[in-house]
């Protein structure tokens, strides 16, 4: 990817998810996602309302998804710092207080590894970290 300029996404969401984002967002307005630790709800992206979730300084935003912030925590980003996430979603249970619960689907976070040279270009490109 790096080789024609483009840029590697740290994280991307299947055609699925992005319908239940934009459904999400008619109804909630602007969402952001949080990739939880593992806890309570595994390790589920979480989808919460703009505003309803405080990120912090110890979280990094990897990017965006259908136009929304996606955010883990730095310990956490750097177990999967050389994986690409990929946000889809399927039937089932969101977490508890994830916003896709009511609609009978949830999201779901699928990876694979970055490629070298899609690792030397993120290495040149790194996270920043939320505000």
């Amino acid at each position: 990817m790096s080789e024609n300029n483009e840029d590697v996404p740290r994280v991307i969401a299947t055609p699925a998810a992005i319908a239940l984002i934009d459904t999400l967002t008619a109804q909630h307005g602007a969402v952001l996602f949080h990739q939880s630790g593992g806890c309570c709800d595994g390790s589920a992206p979480m989808c919460f309302p703009a505003g309803e979730f405080i990120v912090g300084g110890s979280d990094v935003r990897l990017g965006d998804i259908a136009g929304m912030p996606f955010y883990m925590s730095e310990s956490q980003f750097e177990y999967w710092r050389h994986t690409q996430l990929v946000i889809d979603c399927v039937p089932g249970n969101g977490g508890m207080f994830s916003l896709e619960r009511p609609t009978g689907l949830r999201f779901l976070t699928r990876s694979r590894l970055f490629s070298d040279e899609e690792n030397a270009w993120l290495d040149r490109h790194p996270v920043t970290h939320a505000e």
